[in-house]
């Protein structure tokens, strides 16, 4: 009988997982990534050609979360953090080997590089974001990389980010992230620390604008933008007036955006109900290019090399994990350079989800996926899987970790939906969660339920609901707000259970964020208090496993602690995990392996026979 372990990767001999972080080399000609080929996540170097992996950190306890190459391509820097406390801190290490130098020194303040290539031009300043000075605010810095002198260039922001240098190293292209991710303010900041120009609106309807890189006169800049526009579209910003002049205006969200070094050729990915399209532009001639057909799957981190003939990227389809993906643009080929793979799950039986659309009470239709387990007669249970967010996005990739697929090669399907609150289908549809927690999107899971019933292969008593962080919160949600649905099993990974103690307890440069997602704990304590879990635990009958990193920052642990001790005061059996050096996304490879293998087994274990036996 296959184990969960059959559907993931190892690192041992089918190869590692994959952060979601790459960069390619100035010259082209190699690439860096985030893999856990020793368990844990760690900076790989590799020659675009193929051929022996360079490993240059070696972390056991710290997580490598980004990479990006200095100038000369002689040099990578990284961000990393401890046991998942997410209070990043900046290093370099040499490309040929040595040790890492670190960059920043207060581990109290976390530091982000710049969104783009955070080396200057010239190859002597690093440009970063950090909290060192206010924990509520995060200004820009500038640090000279052979003195490690810094200069704080800008302080007046709330939530600032350097993009991209400008061509000449004069000016840094920067975003304050405004009360939540889809309100930013764009500015030019003068290097030398002058004055900064705004370019984006002061006034109307907030819009999100990510920073992409400069063209080579330095006249703009490439943005994702969904200024006046109901989905993101790509543009160039004008670096001087602001005006937006736009490339590709779909109705969907253009998500990844990379420009050749000798500005002719952009590239971007259009995500089209989830699945990735390429499309390009010679901006030159202004000539549409004619793209490759990308298979049906994700991609992240796009890269174009210098010459703008090939693409570097990440890449998973629903039957194949993450990976490092070469693409040559004028022959189509696409090649995979890393080679993970499951371990001994046969491909055969992998199966590809089904993108089904079902009702809800106003009116609309939600978006989802289906994996339906092959050659089953009968009825099967099925797991409501809620991904985490809200403002992200079931897709078609292998999902999550081959969970999904694991659990349909034991004879359990997987629904995994785009409640509203989702990403991917337009702003209107994203923002429609804010300040409501736990009301639309619930009504969608509900409904959700009533299709799944409705339908003549699935057993009406064998449904079960999984999720992590946001969808942790739908999961419990579910089992104690619709306990009448008489779930068969629930479980929660990391998800809070009490709104008005999560959002007290979010970092200082989150809460603003927070508020206008979730809620302001004073000002809205009445109705966070009405949406939490905890409110309604006495309601809970299912089977409830519960998994939390104690390192938590975002959901710390009291908030499962919560949920749990309220049902055990009850007398009602739960499992609950603790995992003592885990943060909020488990990075050590054992610790993810066995949390997701044994949430599936107890899926499995409910959902996977009729109730009765199983009891």
């Amino acid at each position: 009988m296959a184990s969960y372990q059959d559907f993931i990767p190892s690192r041992r001999f089918h190869g590692p997982r994959f952060m979601d972080a790459l960069a390619l080399a100035p010259s082209g000609t190699h690439v860096a990534y985030i893999d856990d080929e020793g368990g844990q996540f760690n900076i790989s170097v590799q020659a675009v050609t193929g051929g022996p992996v360079r490993h240059l950190t070696s972390y056991v306890d710290s997580t490598v979360r980004r990479v990006m190459w200095d100038r000369r391509g002689d040099t990578l820097l990284y961000q990393a953090d401890v046991q998942g406390n997410e209070k990043a801190q900046l290093f370099e290490v040499p490309v040929e080997g040595g040790e890492p130098r670190r960059l920043t020194h207060v581990d109290t303040a976390s530091f982000w590089a710049a969104l783009g290539d955070p080396v200057s031009p010239d190859g002597r300043r690093f440009a970063y974001a950090g909290n060192d000075r206010e924990p509520g605010v995060q200004d820009l810095l500038i640090q000279d990389l052979e003195s490690g002198t810094v200069d704080r260039i800008h302080t007046g922001g709330s939530l600032m980010y350097a993009g991209h240098w400008s061509p000449d190293g004069s000016r840094l292209s920067a975003a304050d992230w405004r009360e939540d991710t889809t309100d930013h303010v764009v500015y030019v900041v003068p290097a030398d620390g002058g004055d900064p120009v705004r370019l984006t609106p002061a006034t109307g309807e907030p819009a999100t604008y990510w920073l992409g890189p400069w063209l080579p006169d330095g006249s703009g800049f490439v943005v994702r933008s969904d200024a006046g526009r109901e989905f993101t579209g790509l543009a160039i910003l004008d670096a001087t007036t602001g005006e937006l002049h736009w490339i590709d205006t779909p109705d969907w969200d253009v998500e990844e955006a990379c420009l050749a070094a000798d500005g002719s050729t952009l590239l971007w990915t259009v995500n089209v109900d989830g699945a990735s399209q390429l499309r390009g532009r010679d901006l030159c001639s202004g000539a549409q290019l004619t793209t490759p057909a990308l298979p049906l799957g994700c991609v992240r981190q796009l890269s174009v090399g210098p010459d703008g003939r090939q693409l570097v990227f990440g890449f998973s389809s629903p039957t194949s994990p993450w990976n490092v993906a070469v693409l040559d643009l004028a022959t189509g080929s696409m090649r995979q350079l890393t080679a993970s793979r499951p371990v001994s799950a046969d491909p055969a039986g992998l199966v590809e989800p089904q993108a089904v659309r079902y009702p809800v009470a106003d009116g609309q239709t939600v978006p989802a996926y289906l994996f339906r387990p092959r050659n089953r007669t009968g009825r099967v249970g099925v797991v409501l899987s809620v991904h985490g967010g809200p403002a992200a996005q079931e897709r078609p990739d292998y999902g999550p970790d081959g969970l999904f697929q694991y659990l349909v090669s034991r004879g359990v399907a997987v629904f995994a939906p785009n409640v509203r609150g989702s990403s991917g289908y337009g702003k209107t549809y994203m923002r429609s969660s804010f300040r409501d927690w736990g009301g639309t999107d619930l009504a969608d899971c509900a409904a959700a339920v009533a299709y799944l019933r409705a339908q003549p292969w699935v057993d009406p008593d064998r449904i079960g609901v999984y999720g992590g962080s946001y969808g942790g919160f739908i999961a419990l949600s579910c089992l104690a707000r619709l306990a009448e649905l008489n779930w068969a099993a629930g479980v929660d990974v990391c998800g809070p259970s009490n709104l008005v103690t999560f959002t007290r307890s979010q970092p200082p440069t989150w809460r603003n964020k927070v508020a206008v997602m979730v809620g302001d704990p004073d000002a809205d304590a009445d109705l966070l208090r009405s949406r939490s879990p905890v409110t309604y635990a006495d309601d809970i009958r299912a089977p409830l496993y519960v998994i939390q990193g104690a390192n938590d920052p975002r959901v710390p642990q009291h908030e499962s602690d919560q949920i749990v001790e309220t049902l055990r005061r009850r007398g009602v059996p739960v499992r609950y995990d603790v995992y003592p050096d885990e943060g909020h996304g488990f990075s050590k490879r054992d610790n993810q392996i066995r949390s997701r293998s044994d949430a599936a087994d107890f899926l499995i274990d409910h959902l996977e026979r009729p109730r009765e036996a199983s009891t």
